[in-house]
């Protein structure tokens, strides 16, 4: 069996990629039974999701769904941003579109930080994690989320009705009419768990062991003890206001080109080593510069505007110890990643074909489940089969499954080896999928994430940063700042058309700071070339 192998203590960017075909909801199995597009002057960012896409804005809450930027009249800015995984692009992509100049660094040879991927020397597409897309479809392919989760034959009729209980008593039932409002409640039980809430109002436990903390892994890679409320019921509102939003896609291919490819000409592949900065004579910080390196090379950039695009642990290396004066930036540290281990395996058959053992065997034609599948019994708790997902790079002649899992908590796989990760995860599947029984494992690879996602345990929301920073010229972008969604994919977009909103609106406040460093500069300059006459 081949075999590959990534371990990455911290990442640059967002969230667990879940995938529904069109008319179907997600999967949650037991081991005891069987195009969107981004415009801007410059270029056409397009991925490879269906088109007709509904108007999600209309009836949601405008924190979740802003409305699109107004034209941007002042001054073109130069803006730098450090990290090219999703918040990061968001960003370049909302800048790009209002006409500025952008550039992209990023030390790794890749983009797309945690929905990012790569190409082996074997050419095989590993993913940093498993990454969806939730949309909203025209009426035709609308099916209620939370509807599906309460048909689930994983509960007993008792654990339904109780269910069906705790969220008529939640928040959820005011979003159908006041989304908005809904959304303040919800912002309101940041400071309890969910299984707290839960049980609160007349959910079981048994619930929650079998259907919510699947979930709860899937969103924060934490359980409903440990996940603050907020971030569940954010989830529910979504589904209450916007039943298409039940409808989650993958991309048809690697996220390197499916995603971040057209892209990719803006990233410039070197690593930020140090924030440049100084402080005028009434006291105000500003940016004067970034210190970049790539390999033995060193270099300084200057811009307008600068944007750290990190994740949790990335911000913590890269702002000065000094700016911890702030409580703006101390209040980060209050801030802890997960770890997360994704595993891939390929299979010499279709692993999830559960109705035909002879179609399961053959090599000719794909065949299983084409869906996002959770379950308690294993411990990946959310996982697909990406040759039938996103089969335009995943899919291989003559071979059968890919399974991406989750592994969630992933502390205690963190120090194992791999053969032994891949070992316990291949006994998972076969348990989850007897049908699979004699299908050998053909090639895998273990991405090892040590601070993945921030822990969105109760409390923490508050901690969470704006984009707009107490330094005049540096923003912040990413799925952990400050906005309505959780820390995942869609946060990270969302930060990033946030981050953009402030850099515009401070276009002219922007240029005049830079004319003043220079001006500055040009001040010390010929300061030290009279003391150097003087000599």
């Amino acid at each position: 069996m081949a075999s590959s192998s990534l371990c990455f203590p911290t990442t640059s960017a967002a969230g667990a990629r879940t995938t529904l075909r069109p008319d179907v909801s997600g999967f949650l199995l037991s081991g005891h039974r069987p195009r969107t597009q981004f415009k801007s002057r410059s270029f056409d960012v397009r991925c490879s999701l269906d088109s007709n896409v509904s108007d999600m804005s209309v009836n949601a809450p405008k924190g979740l769904f802003p409305s699109e930027p107004e034209h941007y009249r002042g001054p073109k800015l130069k803006v730098a941003i450090i990290g090219a995984g999703l918040a990061g692009m968001s960003t370049a992509v909302e800048l790009l579109d209002q006409g500025h100049e952008v550039d992209i660094y990023e030390s790794r040879s890749f983009i797309g930080g945690k929905v990012g991927s790569f190409v082996d020397k074997r050419g095989n597409h590993i993913e940093m994690g498993l990454h969806n897309w939730i949309l909203g479809f025209q009426l035709e392919h609308q099916l209620h989320g939370i509807r599906a989760f309460l048909s689930t034959n994983q509960l007993k009729p008792y654990d339904k009705a109780r269910n069906a209980l705790a969220l008529a008593l939640s928040p959820v039932v005011r979003a159908l009419v006041d989304p908005d409002g809904a959304m303040r409640d919800i912002r309101n039980l940041d400071s309890i768990s969910f299984s707290d809430w839960f049980l609160s109002k007349g959910g079981t436990r048994a619930s929650i062991q079998r259907m919510w903390d699947p979930v709860a892994y899937a969103l924060g890679f934490i359980d409903c003890d440990n996940i603050s409320a907020r971030c569940m019921l954010t989830i529910f509102g979504l589904f209450a206001t916007k039943t298409e939003a039940s409808l989650l896609r993958m991309l048809k291919g690697s996220p390197d080109i499916y995603l971040s490819g057209p892209i990719k000409k803006f990233h410039l592949r070197w690593g930020c080593r140090e924030i440049l900065y100084d402080r005028s004579t009434d006291g105000e910080t500003y940016m004067t510069g970034i210190a970049m390196s790539k390999a033995t090379q060193k270099k300084i950039v200057k811009a307008d505007a600068y944007v750290a695009a990190c994740d949790v642990p990335g911000i913590k290396r890269l702002v000065p110890p000094t700016w911890r004066e702030w409580e703006f930036f101390d209040n980060i540290y209050e801030l802890v990643g997960v770890p997360v281990v994704t595993v891939q395996l390929r299979y010499n058959g279709w692993v999830t074909e559960l109705q035909d053992l002879e179609r399961s065997r053959q090599l000719r034609q794909a065949a299983g489940l084409d869906n996002l599948l959770y379950t308690p019994d294993a411990d990946f708790s959310c996982f697909a089969d990406l040759a039938l997902s996103s089969p335009e790079d995943y899919y291989l002649e003559g071979q059968g499954s890919l399974l991406q899992c989750v592994l969630t908590p992933g502390d205690p796989y963190m120090p194992l080896p791999n053969d032994e990760i891949i070992k316990r995860v291949t006994k998972q599947v076969l348990a989850l999928f007897p049908s699979s029984q004699g299908l050998d494992v053909t090639w895998s690879s273990v991405v090892k994430i040590g601070q993945s996602l921030y822990r969105e345990g109760p409390g923490k929301d508050p901690f969470r940063p704006d984009q707009k920073t107490p330094v005049k010229n540096f923003f912040l972008a990413g799925s952990y700042t400050k906005q309505d969604y959780i820390d995942s994919m869609e946060g990270a977009t969302l930060s990033g058309r946030q981050a953009s909103a402030y850099i515009c609106d401070g276009g002219e406040e922007l240029v005049a700071l830079r004319k003043k460093i220079e001006s500055q500069v040009l001040t010390e300059a010929a300061s030290l070339t009279d003391e150097l006459s003087l000599v």
